[in-house]
């Protein structure tokens, strides 16, 4: 059998095979799951010190308790009748438990990454979020969710402008039909 030529691909004659290949890459050679260990624990960032611990357990025992107080001023109801409050308070009771739970005996957890720059991600994305739900009411769902989808893949993801403005369109685009269209619910838009 005779070996496939290369195909010339693109302006002015060039291969779509690097010279000198044949066509197979050069697979690099596979890694042991300890190798693998290994480079994950040369890769990561420096651990926390029990002080970050601390400050991350008492930011999410306060929200949980600024959750709890919201949750009960919206009413609780019973079991059997529930209030807009009950699944709020039963997740924000949680939330204290695991910050408390994290704050006595999770102090030395090891595993804990020491803040960065990224650690700034997720406060971006809750300000964005309540800045969105804030907006909502005032100019419709279609807007703020756009920008938000936009910035959390554009600026949190790291993806490309082509791919945060198409994704973003369709998720919005989605959510309409969903919400407004077939459920017809009465959630605040502009369309």
């Amino acid at each position: 059998m005779g070996t496939t030529p290369s195909v010339t691909a693109g302006r002015g004659g060039s291969s779509a095979l690097p010279p000198g290949g044949d066509g197979r890459e050069e697979m690099p050679e596979a890694l042991t799951p300890e190798e693998l260990a290994a480079q994950w624990e040369e890769e990561k960032p420096p651990a926390a010190g029990p002080l970050a611990n601390a400050a991350s357990s008492l930011v999410v025992l306060a929200v949980g308790l600024g959750a709890l107080a919201l949750s009960v001023s919206m009413g609780l109801g019973t079991p059997e009748k529930p209030e807009p409050g009950l699944w709020p308070f039963l997740t924000s009771c949680v939330m204290v438990a695991l910050a408390i739970f994290q704050l006595v005996w999770g102090r030395h957890n090891r595993d804990a990454e020491k803040f960065t720059r990224m650690s700034l991600a997720p406060l971006t994305g809750l300000a964005t979020l309540a800045a969105m739900v804030a907006l909502m009411p005032v100019i419709g769902f279609e807007i703020p969710s756009l920008i938000l989808c936009i910035i959390w893949m554009k600026f949190l993801g790291s993806e490309t402008w082509r791919s945060a403005l198409l994704i973003s369109t369709i998720v919005v685009a989605a959510f309409y039909g969903i919400f407004v269209l077939a459920l017809g619910t009465s959630i605040p838009h502009l369309f």
